[in-house]
């Protein structure tokens, strides 16, 4: 059978897929390993911290490396990268004298392949050859979602049916599908995005201000997304004193699925819509669910602010891509590996944020929740930059005409 670019766009969205495993999997166990290993709240978040900020050092030094080697082979490894890492988990940390050593090894390999993923997989999506490029980008990222989800729902009834004190089991099992992928990528079609829109120079996007704001949007998306998510299951749990089982479907879960249906709707929209109106007022949903979550003080209120929060953060990392794939000439993949590496920033960012803040407030989390509302205020801020910007320039240019 002959391998199409539809073949090319599934492993783009199993790539997907396998990041949600990395990043959602180990959040889920923050609670057992706090009574396994006696992981402190504050030790759980300089993980995290360890784990992005290892992704955003890949982020940066990924384009060079790409160059050399391709984008088949970049891909490879970066499945491969997150195959190892994550049954890693289930060995490494009891290999070593101190099991926290073992995590972080474990952490930064996912995050290697996680730091590919996010460089490589939208300019890939981006340079097949489909029409309306905004809805194909926004579908690959709702897999992200259903990634999310799927890890939360399968976790959580292999859990309830083997306890969680053998969560080692399931990590191996959830291996193995970034290592399917890998082997997908070894024969679908790839075209490059230089292919696609020609050779741009990096340092011509460098002088325009519109690239510096829409890092600082990606940034804030990363923070406003991950600071809920990556929190969701320990504030239900330890917080709202839920159930892991309930609190997991009701937090994490809910999270993850209106995250993937707002970014399913989101691909509905066309090339002439108005990206910028669409974030403005998810970024003003997003700064009400985390007031909702943090100051309602009744368990299902805000649960529900998570979910909304879900719905809110989803279009801002694939509607940040199609802006600036629009208003920036000639994106290249050194484009999409600098808004991936300012995501990561922000995704280190927020969730940061409420550890250390949590941390210092008694491990009171909706104390580090309601101090994230600046991520998606800062957002509103550059994009009404973004938009006198290109005002101005619009009636420059019709000024210079007449």
């Amino acid at each position: 059978m002959k391998l199409t670019y539809r073949h090319t766009q599934l492993a783009c969205y199993l790539g997907y897929v396998s990041q949600a495993i990395t990043t959602t999997f180990l959040p889920l166990l923050f609670i057992r390993l706090n009574s396994e290993f006696g992981f402190s709240l504050s030790k759980l978040t300089v993980l995290i911290v360890i784990t992005f900020c290892s992704e955003i050092l890949i982020d940066a030094f990924c384009p060079r490396l790409i160059k050399k080697i391709g984008y088949r082979s970049s891909m490879v490894f970066a499945n491969i990268c997150s195959a190892v890492g994550t049954a890693g988990y289930a060995v490494l940390p009891f290999m070593m004298k101190d099991p926290f050593t073992g995590f972080v090894i474990c952490a930064v390999i996912n995050a290697i392949g996680g730091g590919f993923d996010e460089v490589l997989v939208s300019p890939i999506v981006e340079a097949c050859p489909t029409k309306n490029k905004a809805r194909a980008m926004a579908l690959l990222h709702s897999f992200y979602c259903w990634g999310c989800a799927a890890v939360v729902l399968l976790s959580t009834a292999y859990f309830y049916l083997a306890g969680v004190e053998n969560w080692r089991i399931l990590a191996a099992l959830w291996a193995l599908i970034p290592l399917s992928n890998a082997f997908l990528f070894f024969f679908v079609p790839i075209r490059t995005l230089e292919e696609e829109k020609g050779e741009s120079r990096f340092t011509d996007m460098l002088r325009d201000p519109i690239f510096w704001l829409m890092c600082a949007v990606m940034i804030c998306a990363g923070a406003s997304e991950l600071a809920m998510s990556q929190w969701a299951s320990a504030f239900a749990e330890a917080g709202l004193g839920i159930s892991k089982t309930f609190g997991d479907l009701l937090g994490p879960c809910a999270f993850a699925v209106l995250m993937g249906s707002s970014r399913v709707l989101f691909s509905r929209i066309n090339d002439k819509t108005d990206i910028s109106k669409i974030l403005v007022f998810c970024a003003v949903l997003c700064i009400g669910a985390y007031l909702l979550s943090a100051l309602s003080g009744d368990p299902i209120v805000a649960l529900l602010g998570c979910g909304i929060c879900g719905f809110a953060v989803a279009p801002m990392w694939p509607g940040a891509f199609s802006m600036a794939s629009k208003d920036i000439p000639n994106a290249s993949t050194a484009m999409f590996a600098a808004f991936a590496l300012a995501g990561d920033m922000g995704c280190t960012a927020g969730p940061s944020a409420v550890g250390f803040i949590s941390g210092a407030g008694g491990n009171d989390i909706s104390r580090g929740l309601i101090c994230c509302v600046v991520f998606p205020a800062g957002m509103i801020i550059c994009l009404a930059i973004i938009r006198l910007i290109k005002r101005n320039r619009l009636t420059f240019s019709t000024k210079r005409e007449r």
